[in-house]
């Protein structure tokens, strides 16, 4: 098992509508296809951090890892809808990806 923190830089003035949009569309899009999202957090003081946005998400296995980034990633209504949006709103530039592991007294796992 390991997790994916993911953490993105959100462009000026967007904050709300990305959150929106990762709540009512991204979120439960890829729960659907079967993604165990942990959480996602935003930046408690945006004018220190600028508009951080970090989630993290859980994965059994690589094969698993790749089987749910292709039935969400290679979908139309990824490529023609969310997808572009997510590109109106992030700083697709500067997306960290992390991949970790939970140590032996985590609570999360």
């Amino acid at each position: 098992m390991f997790f994916e923190l993911r953490q993105y830089n959100i462009k000026s003035g967007k904050r709300e509508d990305w959150i929106q949009l990762m709540e009512e569309e991204i979120l439960p899009f890829q729960l659907s296809k079967g993604m165990v999202v942990v959480g996602s957090f935003v930046s408690e003081k945006p004018e220190e951090d600028g508009d951080l946005y970090v989630w993290i998400r859980r994965f059994e296995s690589e094969d698993q890892r790749e089987n749910l980034y292709r039935l969400v990633y290679e979908t139309d209504h990824w490529e023609n809808n969310l997808g572009p949006r997510v590109g109106e709103l992030i700083d697709r530039e500067n997306i960290s990806v992390t991949r970790i592991l939970p140590t032996s007294k985590s609570i999360i796992r």
